[in-house]
């Protein structure tokens, strides 16, 4: 063997004893510091698409060319929470000539940027600084809970291979950046793990808070309401009627769900009852959020157009029920059935209530994130390590996909870009 073949010998072994040395400290670490690393791990690879993608951004609406990292993150839906630190919420609704509302701050939930508007007055940091420290702190706290919810389901390893899958996922540089999806999500995963344990009363705060954090309380009231619906088929068909406790849910168990099913279906109509209240137009929140579609709400039609602008006017009007029964059948795999009732359903309410008034366009990838606890369905798809490797590898090459689209601006022929 020459000299040179050793000395390559000599390198793989040593880099693989060292590999299994660190394998082996990361193992005996408490949980919390390996789902961190995880998720820091994952945060400073996004950091990095972040700044090789800022090195080619040219003009655009909000600063120069080859902005730095802060200044890149600080974009699009960012400068409305800032709008929102800066001046509140409009007591009339901004129009045009012709009397239709423009874009303006209702549409943006209240609970994300008061936090950082309290911080930065406790601080003395720049709101923009604000808003991105509260964000990639609730990134963090919202990976720490998404661990102790899978821990329900699944022993350790699989648990922190849904975390992985989970701060991998293409759209998951949103977590650091100056959006309210972070605190929305630390929000669900807390308010879904109380639901699991069956603390629903505790639950209540939670709930409340995540129904003023992102549009996502409508979903969350259905998914409780069809739980509540799910405890008493068991407690009849078990003989709870009689007193005994059903499905292991006593009478106060069920009381407390009532009580916080009640309260969550109060809290989604929270917003735009505020807005209502603040403008004295009674569709202040619809027509604001409707700005930014061009059209006015009608459940369902935007898939059905989308789907005949994709592929034709007959696969067209096909497509969203394919799309759904797909979505269905998925919801019965073994995998996912392993994620339990709750977590089954809340994705079944969530992808209900986006085909029902989501209007399909780039910013859909980003709203997919509450279905976070597919992840873990999808990891229960193999034990192997290449697969599950595979498709970390896979989200974080589509990150890049996603920066370079979707976060940097490129102004597109008819003026304006997509939208992340």
């Amino acid at each position: 063997m020459s000299t040179v073949a050793r000395r390559r010998t000599g390198f793989a072994t040593a880099a693989q004893a060292w590999a299994g040395q660190a394998g082996s400290a990361y193992r005996s670490w408490p949980w919390w510091v390996q789902v961190t690393v995880i998720y820091a791990s994952a945060r400073l690879v996004s950091a990095c698409i972040f700044m090789a993608a800022a090195l080619h951004q040219g003009p655009n609406p909000w600063f120069p060319a080859k902005p730095d990292y802060w200044n890149f993150i600080n974009i699009w839906d960012a400068r409305w929470y800032g709008e929102v630190i800066a001046n509140g919420y409009p007591s009339e609704l901004p129009t045009d000539a012709a009397g239709n509302v423009q874009e303006n701050a209702w549409a943006f939930y209240p609970l994300f940027p008061a936090l950082a508007g309290g911080l930065s007055r406790l601080t003395g940091l720049i709101p923009a600084a604000s808003l991105t420290l509260l964000a990639m702190l609730a990134g963090w706290g919202a990976a720490l809970v998404v661990y102790t919810l899978f821990r329900h389901r699944v022993s350790h390893v699989p648990a922190l291979w849904g975390v992985a899958f989970f701060a991998t996922f293409p759209v998951s540089a949103i977590l650091q950046v100056p959006y309210a999806e972070s605190l929305s999500l630390l929000l669900l995963a807390a308010a879904l793990l109380l639901v699991v344990r069956r603390h629903y009363l505790m639950a209540i705060p939670v709930v409340v808070l995540l129904c003023l954090s992102r549009p996502i309380g409508v979903p969350f009231a259905a998914m409780l309401g069809l739980v509540l619906v799910y405890r008493l088929l068991e407690r009849f068909r078990s003989g709870g009627a009689a007193g005994l406790p059903a499905g292991n849910h006593t009478f106060g168990e069920m009381a407390a769900l009532t009580g916080l099913t009640a309260v969550a279906g109060v809290s989604a109509l929270a917003w735009p009852a505020a807005a209502w209240a603040a403008t004295g137009d009674f569709q202040a929140y619809t027509k604001t959020e409707t700005v930014w579609r061009g059209h006015d709400l009608v459940p369902f039609k935007p898939w059905f157009d989308t789907g005949v602008d994709l592929f034709g006017p007959v696969l067209g009007l096909l497509a969203p029920f394919v799309f759904v029964a797909l979505f269905g059948l998925m919801l019965f795999l073994p995998p996912v059935v392993r994620l339990g009732v709750e977590l089954r359903l809340w994705c079944a309410c969530y992808m209900g209530y986006l085909l029902a008034f989501l209007h399909p366009q780039t910013s859909t990838f980003r709203m997919l994130l509450p279905l976070f606890p597919l992840a873990l369905g999808a990891v229960l798809l193999s034990r192997s390590r290449a697969y599950r490797g595979t498709v970390v590898t896979m989200f974080l090459l589509l990150q890049i996909v996603w920066i370079v689209w979707l976060w940097a601006w490129a102004q597109l022929p008819g003026g304006g870009d997509y939208p992340p």
